[in-house]
C-alpha cells in the first residue's frame, strides 16, 4: 500500500528540522539584522545578504542534517519502538492489514491501522460468541437425547429388581422397551461418531462408478413397509429404463437417500406421495426427492441442517429418530464438495435436491 506525504515514516522529523533550523538561522543573525542602520530597499538589501549569506546558509544546512539525524534517532529509539512493541504484542501477521515495514510516525495512520485491526477482532469476538451459544446448545440437546433413552432403561430394570421380573409377561414387555431404548441410544451414539468422523476429515469416502436408479429402488423396497403403514406411495416421477451412473461413495449416498426418504414418509400426509426424480440436463445429476406432507415454515429453514434441531419436536421422537439425520445428510453431500438444496411451502410439501457426478 503506497503511504501519503504524511505517512511518510519522515515527514514529522523532517518539517520539525526545518522550523527549527529557520528559527536557529534567524537567531544566529540576529545580531546582524538589528544593527542595520539604513531604510527602504538598503535595509532589504543588508537583510538578503545576512540571510542569504553561503557562510550562513552553510551553518544552517549542517544544523538541519544535525538536527534531522537527532530527531529521526530518538523517534525510532522511542517512539517507534513502542509501537512496534503494540503491533508484536497484537501479533500482526504478513498478510495483516498492517505490515510492520510501513511503521509511521504519524498517528493518524496509526490510529486507523488500530481501528480496522479492532472491526477484525471485534468479528472474530462476535463469532466466538455464536459458538458458543452454538455449543452450549449442543451439549444442551446431546444431553437431553442421551437422557431420554438411558432413563427409560433405567427405569424399566429399577421394576425389574424390585420384583416385576417374577411376571413373565411384564418380564417381556420391559426387557423389549429396553431394547428399544438401547437401540435408539445407539442410533445417536453411531450418528454422533459419523458427523466426527466427517468433520474431522477423518472419514474416508470410498468413490465409485454406481446406477442410482437400482440403489434407489432398492432403498424404496426396504423403505416400503413403513410407508404402507400411513399408505403413502413410494414412486419415480417416471419410467428410468436406462442406468444412471454416479461417483461418489454408494454406501454414504444410500444413507443420504435412505435419511431423506425415511423423513418424507415420516413427515409426509397419510396416503400422500413420495416422489423421486433424475434430472440430467445439467453438469451434474440432481437428485430430488418430493413429498405432499406438512412443509417447513421459513423461520425453521436456516437450522434445519443443525443437529438434534427438529421442526416438529413430538412427531419427531415419536419415529425414534436420532435428530442427526439432516446434519448428516448435509455433511456428507460436503464430503462429496456437492450441493443440497431445499424448497418447502406448509400445508403443501417439500423437496430436498442435491447434485452428483456424473461417471
Amino acid at each position: 500500500m503506497a503511504l501519503s506525504v504524511k505517512s511518510n515514516p519522515y515527514y514529522f522529523t523532517f518539517i520539525t528540522s526545518v522550523f527549527i533550523t529557520i528559527f536557529s538561522h534567524f537567531v544566529k543573525n540576529l545580531d546582524e539584522i538589528l544593527e542595520i542602520n539604513c531604510g527602504g530597499g538598503c535595509f532589504i538589501n543588508s537583510f538578503n545578504d545576512i540571510i542569504f549569506s553561503l557562510e550562513s546558509l552553510l551553518n544552517s544546512f549542517i544544523l538541519f542534517i544535525i538536527c534531522f539525524l537527532i530527531i529521526q534517532i530518538r523517534i525510532e529509539k522511542s517512539f517507534l519502538r513502542n509501537i512496534n512493541k503494540i503491533y508484536k504484542d497484537l501479533d500482526y501477521k504478513q498478510d495483516s492489514i498492517i505490515s510492520t515495514s510501513t511503521i509511521v510516525t504519524d498517528m493518524d495512520t496509526i490510529i486507523d491501522d488500530v481501528g480496522d485491526y479492532v472491526k477484525i477482532k471485534k468479528g472474530e469476538i462476535e463469532s466466538l460468541k455464536k459458538a458458543e451459544e452454538y455449543r452450549k446448545e449442543f451439549v444442551g440437546n446431546v444431553a437431553h437425547e442421551l437422557k431420554t433413552p438411558l432413563f427409560s432403561i433405567q427405569g424399566y430394570i429399577s421394576n425389574l429388581l424390585d420384583g416385576a421380573f417374577r411376571d413373565k409377561e411384564l418380564l417381556k414387555k420391559y426387557l423389549n422397551k429396553a431394547d428399544k431404548s438401547i437401540e435408539r441410544l445407539t442410533f445417536i451414539i453411531k450418528d454422533l461418531d459419523l458427523i466426527t468422523q466427517i468433520e474431522s476429515a477423518t472419514l474416508t469416502l470410498k468413490k465409485t462408478s454406481f446406477n442410482i436408479v437400482k440403489l434407489t429402488e432398492e432403498i424404496l423396497d426396504d423403505l416400503e413397509i413403513n410407508a404402507s403403514k400411513k399408505k403413502i406411495k413410494l414412486v419415480f416421477d417416471k419410467d428410468y429404463g436406462s442406468p444412471i451412473k454416479v461417483y461418489a461413495d454408494r454406501t454414504r449416498i444410500e444413507q443420504v437417500l435412505t435419511n431423506l426418504i425415511s423423513n418424507s414418509i415420516n413427515y409426509g400426509s397419510d396416503k400422500g406421495t413420495t416422489e423421486i426424480s433424475f434430472d440430467e440436463s445439467g453438469a451434474k445429476l440432481l437428485v430430488k426427492v418430493t413429498d405432499n406432507g406438512d412443509g417447513i415454515s421459513e423461520e425453521n429453514m436456516p437450522r434445519l441442517f443443525e443437529r438434534f434441531f427438529r421442526v416438529d419436536v413430538s412427531r419427531s421422537r415419536e419415529h425414534g429418530g436420532s435428530g442427526l439425520g439432516l446434519a448428516i445428510v448435509k455433511h456428507i453431500i460436503d464430503a462429496h464438495d456437492e450441493n443440497i438444496f431445499v424448497q418447502s411451502t406448509p400445508d403443501i410439501g417439500s423437496e430436498f435436491s442435491f447434485t452428483l457426478q456424473k461417471k
